[in-house]
């Protein structure tokens, strides 16, 4: 069964059109990554995926049940961290948990519980009984994590939930993540963190102007546009670009105090630039392999779409 199925949603504010025939599907147990720039359609897609808006059109279940004719049921399946934390700043953090966990039906001794695992996991029992006014902003999206996890929801929905966060809570709120999906959640975490995407997620589908415009594994989509590697390359002295065209160099491009060279064979290239290097007297300050990353697809895609 799949956990979230969405088929051809449509959404228009005016004459503006933020989602545009987009369809999801995120397998049971799967950390499924929705990546694209700002405005691109993530935030109003969560939203209709999460009950918040109703599409102009298109359909959501949400395990099997339609969010539009069965939203209450859906709902009690889901945990939804959005963009902007919803928790209560003059209630205490452990008071933010414990009221979440009634409103889910959880029992008392039940909801105790949680709370004082969670806070423990999230690195705050030692503030549980102060006012989440007086938090950080890392602080208070750690306490909304907590009350949308409490309950242990089968789909976990979380919207850019390490926008500007510091390293420990951005650390704190990841971990989790991972945990709540070895417990059992399927996840569903829109982010323009590239980086964050690749390390977190199996699969991926990057949102343009409202339209999806590639899904599949990190790995696949960073393979789709460019297939070669590269090689950063400085030189004491200054160069061309033209002078590092050879035959196992495809194309080169200045990165700062270096040269980015593309190929398709690293150990060709590299002896072709030890070759040039000789040639044109020229000396090698530094010189560093890779292999293509998810950015340079996204941005790819992006920029040709």
């Amino acid at each position: 069964m799949n956990a979230i199925e969405a088929h051809n949603l449509y959404k228009s504010f005016g004459q503006v059109t933020a989602v545009d025939d987009v369809s999801i599907t995120v397998k049971k147990g799967e950390i499924y990554g929705f990546l694209g720039q700002n405005g691109a359609g993530k935030t109003t897609t969560i939203r209709m995926l999460t009950g918040v808006l109703i599409p102009d059109s298109g359909t959501v279940r949400i395990c099997d049940m339609d969010i539009l004719k069965q939203p209450l049921e859906a709902k009690m399946h889901m945990g939804v961290i959005p963009e902007n934390g919803t928790v209560y700043a003059d209630l205490t953090a452990e008071q933010n948990i414990l009221w979440t966990a009634k409103c889910y039906r959880m029992d008392r001794a039940t909801r105790e519980k949680k709370a004082r695992e969670i806070l423990i996991r999230l690195e705050l029992d030692g503030r549980k009984d102060d006012l989440v006014r007086t938090f950080s902003k890392g602080m208070r999206q750690r306490i909304s994590i907590a009350c949308a996890i409490v309950h242990s929801p089968p789909v976990l929905f979380l919207d850019e939930p390490t926008t500007g966060l510091d390293v420990i809570s951005r650390r704190l709120v990841i971990d989790t993540v991972r945990h709540m999906n070895r417990e059992g959640s399927t996840v569903l975490i829109t982010t323009h963190n590239i980086e964050e995407a690749s390390a977190l997620c199996s699969a991926i589908s990057i949102i343009h102007k409202g339209k999806i415009i590639a899904t599949d594994s990190p790995e696949k989509l960073r393979k789709l546009f460019d297939t070669s590697g590269f090689i950063e390359i400085s030189f004491e002295q200054k160069i061309t670009g033209r002078t590092l065209i050879t035959g196992g160099i495809s194309r080169a491009e200045p990165l700062g105090d270096k040269w980015r060279v593309y190929t398709d064979d690293a150990d060709r290239a590299v002896k072709d630039l030890a070759k040039i290097a000789e040639q044109n007297n020229l000396k090698i300050v530094s010189v560093a392999t890779s292999t293509p990353t998810l950015e340079q697809a996204f941005i790819e895609m992006t920029e040709g779409a």
